[in-house]
């Protein structure tokens, strides 16, 4: 994982979700957030690349965003519970996972997120 973290915002800067940690290696794509009582010191985590994710050994439920090489979103999908799989989104290049509850509602499918360094 690297050691980067970044705020993903909406085009207008509505922060969507201030602290994101990034699972780009095999090992932390693989790990994901398994096994964790909570996300590791961030808001969320971008699993990259990805189009589909489980919940298989989670100990909460998730609010999921598949977004597309250009962080446009394909698929919101909220209060996604543990021992749960969701659908392939073949247009998806990455996800975004945070606690359930934390995502805003009135997200669109097609809506440009940004993702900006923040350290």
């Amino acid at each position: 994982m690297e050691n980067k973290q970044y705020t993903v915002k909406t085009q207008s800067g509505e922060v969507i979700c201030p602290r994101v940690a990034v699972a780009d290696s095999m090992f932390s794509r693989m790990k994901g957030l398994m096994f964790s009582e909570r996300l590791p010191d961030c808001d969320g985590l971008l699993i990259t690349p990805c189009n589909s994710i489980h919940t298989f050994f989670m100990l909460y439920s998730l609010d999921v965003l598949f977004l597309d090489r250009d962080f446009k979103i394909v698929k919101a999908v909220y209060d996604l519970r543990p021992w749960r799989m969701s659908w392939i989104y073949f247009r998806a290049h990455q996800v975004l996972e945070m606690k359930a509850g934390t995502l805003k509602k009135d997200l669109k499918t097609g809506e440009k997120l940004e993702a900006l360094c923040i350290s």
